[in-house]
């Protein structure tokens, strides 16, 4: 479906910097939530009140045998957590492409993202009132802060293309990560020394913990203000005619027509059919670190966050380097070397002795460096594959395999836990998301994907 190449973006190159500037910092503010709950604090800790409900009378250095009752299905109280993220992805598939639509016809999209971002940040900080065994308010939570995620990105993801010219993709993709690596790590900096010192401060564990994830729900309400204030609205462009009505009924009409012409850009399927499967990889391997450090590996809190605060710091060089990579040899090879790196650190997690804390510290290196990378350049290579005037809903889609809301490895790291009673063999499977990834990506054809899509080819993809 070849249409004549277009930019949207009309804006000189000192207000495109201005607004850029101001886009950064939605990933700093979102990246608190992403790096202290979703990451590394709320997993174990709604494990751990999930397990304290299933099994009040067994210590704590015992197996639990008992599951939860959820909905009538039985769930170990390990895996619960990885299945709330399982079930809240699955609605984001039905949901955020309605959400993409509603951004595509709005024409007060950074409304949209500050409005869903307030709400999930609510959602985050509301996580310091789940104590004791009450597993159900914490799961819920986590359910309604994963969903926001998903859809303030969705709207976020696609205000790129209207602040930065093809050419500008990378470097702008890649500036906001590496910003939201060093914010997500300078607010687990404070967490971490919180959680070392609070004994001295007269707080358990449990308390420390809290107050951290009230802390990162905070930080992603506050900082949503900086893009709420600094981006512009503009009018929706090359809308796809559908039968007038109100934004609802319109926005649905809109996804309707996109859905049946999915067929006609070949090439953006196929990379978000590649995407899928590797970035449900990373998104796993994220989601499951703390977890799997401090039930397989035998790390404590403490640890634990020293190592995902390593990540933080090296993945906001490894981001900036990606970009530097992208600039030379493009964005599609960059992404390929990054997945080749992902299938090591996999592989090396699977046989990483237990209790060897600086073996674990080097593997967290190896990770920093590629992660931020992969992440950004994945984003910016998509937004050239997309149509115009359907951002937002192409996002959408990209959303559904996004960050804290992958389906496919979380489901499956959670079934492998339920069935073998092991973290390893959890681990170990998730190399069939990299490895497909890989072989899809490599089968894309991007310039061909960017004529398809009318947009202004960059020079270097």
């Amino acid at each position: 479906m070849s249409t004549p190449a277009v930019s949207p973006v009309a804006a000189t190159e000192q207000e495109r910097r201005r607004e850029q500037r101001a886009w950064y910092f939605y990933d700093w503010a979102n990246s608190a939530y992403v790096t202290t709950t979703a990451t590394v604090l709320f997993v174990p800790y709604l494990s751990s009140v999930a397990r304290a409900a299933a099994c009040p009378d067994v210590p704590a250095d015992e197996v639990c045998t008992t599951d939860l009752s959820v909905l009538g299905l039985p769930v170990a109280a390990g895996s619960l957590a990885l299945y709330v993220v399982t079930a809240s992805t699955l609605l984001s598939a039905l949901l955020l492409p309605v959400v993409g639509a509603i951004a595509d016809r709005s024409p007060r999209p950074k409304h949209l993202l500050a409005g869903f971002a307030w709400v999930g940040s609510l959602a985050a900080a509301s996580m310091f009132l789940v104590t004791g065994t009450n597993w159900q308010l914490g799961a819920a939570l986590q359910f309604v802060a994963n969903i926001c995620l998903g859809a303030s990105l969705v709207v976020y993801d696609a205000i790129l293309v209207q602040i930065a010219t093809p050419d500008e993709r990378d470097r702008v993709s890649s500036r906001g990560w590496a910003l939201g690596y060093l914010g997500g790590g300078l607010l687990l900096a404070v967490n971490l020394a919180l959680v070392t010192m609070g004994g001295s401060l007269g707080l358990d564990a449990g308390q420390t913990v809290r107050i951290s994830l009230l802390s990162a729900g905070i930080w992603w309400g506050v900082f949503t203000l900086i893009p709420f204030l600094g981006l512009r609205n503009r009018p929706p462009v090359r809308l796809a005619p559908v039968e007038r009505g109100n934004l609802v009924t319109e926005s649905f009409g809109q996804l309707w027509q996109t859905l049946k012409h999915l067929r006609g850009y070949p090439q953006t399927l196929l990379f978000l059919a590649a995407y899928l499967f590797f970035n449900d990889g990373i998104q796993t391997v994220i989601g499951s670190s703390s977890l799997y450090g401090q039930a397989e590996l035998g790390f404590n809190e403490s640890q634990l966050i020293i190592t995902i605060l390593l990540v933080q710091f090296v993945a906001f060089g490894g981001a900036l380097l990606f970009g530097r990579m992208a600039a030379r040899i493009g964005a599609k090879r960059s992404v390929l070397y990054g997945i080749v790196m992902w299938t090591g650190v996999v592989a090396v997690g699977f046989v990483l002795p237990e209790g060897q804390f600086a073996l674990f510290l080097a593997l967290a290196v190896g990770i920093g460096l590629v992660l931020g990378g992969t992440q950004a350049l994945s984003r910016s290579l998509y937004s050239q594959l997309v149509p115009l005037g359907r951002q937002a809903e192409y996002f959408s889609l990209y959303q559904a395999a996004e960050r804290g809301t992958s389906w496919f490895g979380t489901f499956l790291f959670g079934l492998m836990f339920q069935l073998t009673d092991s973290y390893r063999p959890a681990i170990l499977s998730l190399l069939v998301f990299f490895v497909v990834g890989g072989l899809l990506l490599v089968k894309v054809d991007v310039r061909k994907g960017i004529a398809d899509a009318g947009n202004v080819q960059p020079r270097k993809v």
